[in-house]
């Protein structure tokens, strides 16, 4: 069961920090600090804090995630998550569930071209880095 939570901690922590780049941050700020708050008293605030902390870190990394800032986040959140599971192993489903949401939410990009004949180049895509050349 450690290795399952573990694994779980792992990829909500994952999903949480790249989350904070994402629409759906507010909803999975939101979620995260009341799993924390189940389990202690002071979690919400705490952890709500804590969160938005690690999200200017995240703006400032400009989303790269080999910035080794994101990298120790991560980590730092994988270690939160998996000493709240430990305490209240009922949680792990609440967090599968976040995890499934800010997953969802990650790679949704939907396009919709109407209206006659394109002729040039059209792009659909979830991130561009950098600049675009068409020769």
């Amino acid at each position: 069961m450690d290795a399952e939570l573990a694994a779980l901690a792992a990829s909500g922590a994952a999903a949480v920090v790249q989350s904070m780049a994402q629409d759906a941050w507010t909803t999975v700020r939101e979620r995260l600090s009341g799993l924390f708050g189940r389990a202690a008293a002071d979690g919400t605030d705490s952890v709500r804090a804590a969160l938005d902390e690690t999200r200017i870190i995240v703006a400032a990394s400009g989303g790269r995630d080999d910035d080794p800032r994101l990298v120790a986040l991560t980590s730092d959140w994988r270690e939160r998550l998996l000493v709240l599971l430990q305490q209240e192993p009922a949680l792990a489903e609440e967090l599968r569930a976040l995890v499934a949401h800010a997953t969802d939410q990650r790679g949704a990009v939907h396009n919709v071209i109407t209206g006659g004949e394109v002729r040039g180049p059209v792009i659909q895509a979830h991130t561009i880095t950098g600049d675009l050349h068409f020769g």
